[in-house]
């Protein structure tokens, strides 16, 4: 049985996802530079320099801004730290660009500095479940939990067993991670919605995944993931004009490429190809770009553009195989078997069928 999102009289009240975003904003901008008496910048303490790098890396999930993740990443490799807390900041940098092994290191070290086991644990369980060490991550998860109605834990669970494709036991930690959360922030909640429509979206269930894509849309009205993925279930059922719609603000505060990619798809939709041209080339050479800097990060993505807005099939197969060196998950080999069977069928119609008086 699919979960549906709890009425508006029983949500946790948080404050508003608007103004939540700009002082988050303002917190960022306040931190970045600070002023010394003499009216000169200055520098930031280790300390505030993790959350810094911290507040970056959540603004640029939530806006959908890689140039968020890579001023964070920036700011976190500025020093050498032997602090735990900027070594635990530099990690989840690390992971987000994908860079799993330094950011293991990384981990390693805020442990010999003193950082807490479970903080360890569950940066750790979150890397493995992302290389494919299921059984691992799960270990992990189930050893850091202070008490069995903590959020952060409950919501880790959550997304484990999402993952997997164990959707009741997913349901079922989804709504204790709710009944759980405690804050006065909105973001929390809106990723776990969020991640919880992701996971029916897998399931093929879209109106279950767009109503939880609406719900974490609802807390955070700028949270770009939500409403790209909201246009995605309305290209699904059938609805590119709606699609257009969600995508055209993204193209002003976002520079990730999965947006103007699924605009020129949106509009191929629709019939207006030449006005998808622009959206489809901006998308190429921002992957482009991305992966010759993070290829970890970005090249699975990039083939599925190439695979399926891009129109090189070729070049989707190539990045589909570099990613499946780095990375030996069920993913990566699913995204390769895509790719192949792609090119494949490019290769039949390019032979094509031959015709009866000049097939002897």
């Amino acid at each position: 049985m699919t979960g549906q999102p709890v009425r508006a009289d029983q949500e946790p009240v948080t404050t508003n996802g608007t103004l939540a975003l700009v002082n988050l904003s303002a917190q960022i901008d306040g931190m970045a530079a600070p002023v010394g008496r003499a009216g000169s910048t200055a520098p930031l303490a280790v300390a505030q320099q993790a959350v810094l790098v911290d507040l970056l890396t959540l603004r640029g999930h939530l806006l959908g801004r890689v140039a968020d993740y890579e001023r964070a990443a920036r700011l976190s490799e500025r020093n050498a730290p032997d602090d735990s807390a900027a070594l635990l900041a530099r990690a989840r940098t690390r992971a987000t660009l994908h860079r799993f092994a330094e950011a293991m290191a990384d981990l390693d070290g805020a442990g010999r500095a003193g950082a807490e086991q479970a903080a360890l644990d569950a940066e750790r369980a979150s890397i493995l479940q992302a290389v494919g060490g299921h059984a691992e991550a799960h270990a992990l998860l189930r050893s850091t939990a202070p008490h069995p109605s903590d959020f952060t834990m409950l919501s880790a669970l959550a997304v484990f067993q999402a993952e997997r494709r164990e959707t009741a036991e997913a349901e079922h930690l989804f709504e204790e991670a709710r009944a759980a959360h405690r804050g006065v922030s909105p973001f929390p909640l809106a990723q776990l919605d969020f991640r919880r429509g992701v996971m029916w979206l897998r399931e093929g269930d879209l109106p279950t995944a767009r109503s939880w894509f609406d719900a974490a849309r609802r807390r955070v009205p700028g949270y770009a993931p939500a409403t790209g993925h909201l246009a995605e279930v309305d290209l699904l059922l059938g609805d590119p004009e709606t699609a257009v719609a969600r995508l055209r603000p993204l193209m002003e505060t976002s520079d990730d490429p999965e947006y103007p990619a699924h605009l020129a798809l949106a509009l191929r939709a629709v019939g207006r190809h030449q006005e998808a041209r622009p959206w489809r080339d901006r998308a190429a050479e921002r992957y482009e770009d991305l992966v010759a800097r993070h290829p970890e990060a970005y090249a699975d993505h990039a083939a599925d553009f190439w695979l399926m807005v891009g129109g090189d099939v070729d070049r989707g197969l190539q990045l589909a195989l570099q990613t499946l060196v780095m990375r030996q998950t069920s993913r990566s080999y699913a995204l390769v078997r895509r790719a192949r069977e792609a090119s494949r069928g490019l290769a039949h119609d390019a032979s094509g069928p031959r015709h009866p008086a000049t097939s002897m």
